[in-house]
């Protein structure tokens, strides 16, 4: 089975905002500035609603019977557009299980949204077994189903009290973490004109992922001792075989804590 790991990075949809707050004539840091502030007297944080998200980056691992492969969707000229079609195009060609942090929480319902509004099409991902029974008690939507693994959630035993964050669970296993840049720098950075650091930072938070995820396979017997040594030293071997800075300083602070 093909098992894709991935992340995304948003941005306040700006465009959204100035509609819905009559915010026109301002630009776009303005705007965000604006929806920030109104969701933080709101809800006592500056973390905007779903809806309010644009998609800038998907970062996956795609793990194969014959190979594993980490990149970011698009380039820096793809439009969000794109970027969803490619996603759900894999979905749709290759029945991938999905696996992510927090994907059920914040990721697929973000998806969600900005398809309907790109006009994406992705029957394989919404079917529960209209068309296709293996997907009627195993498919993408379900909280409780295996077709999409959340992490977070799984760990947590689906208890919101018991969450813990990528970053933390990564440093639990000596894995290397945020490196140096979290989720509240990106769209400071995106703004001034730093998207290739943003595709960066969600590679290396859909590698910890992966990381976890094969830990967690070992916990569920799914991989012996060897198995997952041998999948670590799969992913030791691609990062040593890019040319990215950050797939480089990525695996050297792994080997630092290993």
């Amino acid at each position: 089975m093909n098992c894709l790991v991935f992340d995304i990075e948003t941005v306040p949809d700006v465009e959204l905002g100035r509609r819905l707050y009559g915010l026109e004539g301002l630009d776009d840091a303005a705007v965000a500035k604006a929806m920030f502030a109104r969701q933080r007297a709101e809800s006592g944080n500056e973390f905007l609603p779903h809806i309010q998200h644009r998609v800038v980056a998907i970062a996956c691992v795609l793990r194969t019977r014959e190979q594993i492969k980490l990149w970011s969707l698009g380039d820096l000229q793809s439009a969000e557009a794109e970027l969803l079609t490619r996603f759900f195009d894999g979905v749709e060609k290759y029945s991938p299980d999905l696996v992510s942090w927090n994907g059920g929480g914040f990721d697929l319902p973000v998806l969600h949204y900005r398809a309907l509004k790109a006009q994406v099409q992705a029957p394989r991902y919404w079917e529960t077994g209209d068309e296709d029974t293996a997907f009627r008690y195993n498919n993408y939507l379900s909280r409780f189903h295996w077709r999409h693994l959340d992490l977070m959630d799984v760990l947590a035993g689906f208890q919101a009290r018991a969450r813990a964050s990528l970053a933390d669970v990564a440093a639990l296993l000596g894995f290397p973490g945020k490196l140096g840049f979290s989720g509240d720098q990106v769209w400071d950075t995106y703004l001034a004109g730093g998207l290739a650091d943003v595709r960066r930072y969600c590679e290396t938070d859909v590698l910890n992922t992966y990381l976890i995820y094969l830990r967690f396979q070992f916990l569920r017997g799914r991989l012996d001792g060897a198995g997952l040594a041998g999948e670590f030293e799969r992913v030791r071997a691609l990062l040593r075989g890019s040319n990215e800075g950050h797939h480089a300083q990525f695996l050297k602070a792994w080997e630092a804590v290993s």
